[in-house]
Parts: structure tokens; C-alpha cells; sequence
């Protein structure tokens, strides 16, 4: 419910339906829908999140890029899955019921992003990258991608057409 329809999106009463409990079972569980809300995001970076650490492990910063685009397009795209990415439906949706729900989403996207600035340093080290690419702007740009790919797929853009945008991201990626 949190992927479909957002934090704010999500009721209590279409939570505990779709989770086959009562409102005090919820409680008694999670103590509350914020609670409640972060484990369902670490149970999303555990399950559909997990090709991110195996994207940082690839041998260029290419191939790092590569595998976050088509992995986000594999999670974004699902077939059973709401389409989109949580977090980012998280935000986009709106939080002003709690606003520490879009800073704890915030602070994880940030950490996320440093450690693929962190990956993008160890390739321009490495020659991997041209000396004039700065590791944090261009994070900053493979994220809004991914975002940009998750509000697309939310809205009914077609995989082959997210597909397409990855793509043509990568032919624009800096050479040596």
C-alpha cells in the first residue's frame, strides 16, 4: 500500500486490510504507521533494493551506472509490483502528515547518492573517468535519472520506453 499509494496515500484501514490484521494488531506489532512504514522500507532496500551494492562492485563506472538504471527499471517495471520506486513515491506524493517520514527517506536517498559519489571518486582515481568530471555532479545526474525513471514508470511510461531513456543516458556517458 505504501508503494501504490505513498505514505500520506496509505490508510490505516487499507493497511490493515491488505496485511490481514487488526488496527491494534498493527499497533501492537509496529507501534505505529510510521514505524510501520520504515520497516516496509527496509524491506524494500532488502529485497527489490538489492542490486544497488552489486552495481557499486562493477569493474567501471560505466557498468556501475549501467546495472543501477536496468536494476531500477527491473524493480520499477515489475510485473506484480507497484511501478515506481517507494522512496521516491514517498516524497513526490507528499509527506506534511510527517515530515520525519520525508527526511528519513531523504537521508537514505543522500546516503545511497554518496556512496555512488564515493564509487565515481574511485573510478576518476583510477583514470576510469576523465580528469574533468566532477564524481558529485554527475551522481547527482545518474540519480535524478533514477528518480526521473520511477515517476515515469509510476505514471504509465512503457518499459521499452524507459528502456530507451537508459539507453540514450549511456551514450552520452564521459570517455576517456
Amino acid at each position: 500500500m505504501f508503494w501504490q499509494n505513498g505514505y500520506e496515500g496509505a490508510s490505516m484501514a487499507e493497511l490493515t486490510e491488505a496485511m490481514g490484521i487488526t488496527k491494534p494488531s498493527l499497533y501492537a506489532c509496529f507501534g505505529n504507521k510510521e514505524a510501520l512504514f520504515r520497516k516496509a522500507l527496509d524491506l524494500y532496500e532488502r529485497d527489490k533494493l538489492a542490486y544497488i551494492g552489486k552495481a557499486l562492485e562493477e569493474s567501471t563506472a560505466r557498468l556501475v551506472v549501467e546495472r543501477l538504471l536496468r536494476g531500477a527499471l527491473q524493480t520499477h517495471c515489475g510485473g506484480s509490483d507497484p511501478q515506481g520506486c517507494l522512496g521516491v513515491i514517498a516524497t513526490v506524493v507528499g509527506c506534511s502528515e510527517a515530515e520525519s517520514i520525508r527526511e528519513h527517506v531523504c537521508a537514505r536517498r543522500a546516503s545511497s547518492e554518496r556512496a555512488l559519489v564515493d564509487r565515481l571518486a574511485l573510478a576518476k582515481a583510477g583514470g576510469d573517468l576523465p580528469e574533468s568530471i566532477d564524481p558529485k555532479a554527475l551522481a547527482g545526474c545518474v540519480t535524478t535519472v533514477l528518480q526521473g525513471l520511477s515517476v515515469k514508470a509510476q505514471s504509465g511510461a512503457t518499459r521499452a520506453e524507459l528502456e530507451a531513456t537508459v539507453d540514450t543516458f549511456l551514450t552520452m556517458w564521459p570517455s576517456r
